[in-house]
């Protein structure tokens, strides 16, 4: 893989760690993560106002993936209500490399090298690892945060295969984005109004900004995989759970055991094997 793009992905984790630990601190998750959703609306119509848009081969995958967006956000909001970000982020994160890498091998024809497929089963085994306290899943929202990995498979082999039919990677995220970002504060409006989701309240402004962030990261990934395999790129940019269990530690009081650091070891070998 190119050194270009291995750093582009390692950059996009630590983004996309920031604003997971920004929703998982937050007092109301869900509507944390809509405000997210507006800042990425706002930013993608403005973007697309100079972009032409994407090839119409691409155009069912940006839809498909839009809706599966807000499956994904939905169950995460769900898990961060009952876990740790060091407990629920690896079980959802660490599931997701392994079925992106079949799903490719299914749909995309993608057929990885045995060394590719290595680093993948260490940064996986690894991420899994740090969910484990004990011979115990240290999780009790565990259909939660297996669910959030399946979404981020899902939507992973929908955009791998979407940017690849857009002609322009750009313009692929941007309509992409702009779409589930209107989709998510609709469900949003449907569950509890929309006075409470416009009501300014404590926090707005770093749920939008962590908004931006999200965008700007997987926007990174959406390039990433329009020229490299995408069970390769998914496993770099799921060594965010490296950034997240440094974040958790210093910024929201969580544990970094003996355990948490071995399996980072692991992370970070299976990483530079994939590189």
């Amino acid at each position: 893989m190119p050194l270009n793009i291995i750093a582009l992905t390692l950059f996009a984790a630590l983004l996309h760690a920031s604003w997971n630990a920004l929703l998982r601190g937050g007092s109301d998750r869900l509507w944390s993560m809509t405000v997210m959703c507006l800042a990425v609306t706002l930013a993608s119509a403005l973007m697309a106002m100079f972009l032409a848009p994407p090839a119409r081969a691409s155009w069912m995958c940006a839809a498909l993936s839009a809706l599966l967006h807000v499956g994904y956000n939905l169950f995460l909001v769900k898990s961060y209500q009952t876990g740790d970000l060091g407990q629920t982020y690896p079980i959802a994160r660490g599931s997701s490399p392994l079925l992106i890498t079949l799903a490719a091998a299914v749909f995309a024809g993608e057929r990885p090298e045995a060394s590719a497929m290595a680093g993948i089963a260490l940064v996986s085994g690894g991420i899994i690892f740090l969910a484990f306290n004990g011979r115990r899943l240290a999780a009790p929202n565990l259909p939660y945060a297996l669910g959030t990995g399946c979404f981020i498979a899902a939507y992973s082999v929908t955009d791998g295969i979407g940017v690849r039919l857009s002609g322009d990677a750009l313009a692929y995220t941007v309509w992409m984005s702009a779409l589930w970002g209107v989709l998510m504060p609709a469900v949003y409006i449907s569950l509890r109004g929309a006075r409470s989701l416009f009501t300014l309240r404590p926090g707005f402004s770093a749920a939008f900004g962590g908004g931006l962030v999200s965008l700007l990261a997987y926007g990174m990934v959406i390039y990433a995989m329009s020229g490299a395999p995408m069970g390769a790129v998914s496993a770099l940019r799921e060594t965010s759970v490296l950034f997240a269990a440094f974040i958790g530690y210093f910024f929201l009081g969580e544990k970094l055991s003996v355990r948490k650091v071995l399996a980072c070891m692991l992370i970070a070998v299976g990483t530079m094997v994939i590189g």
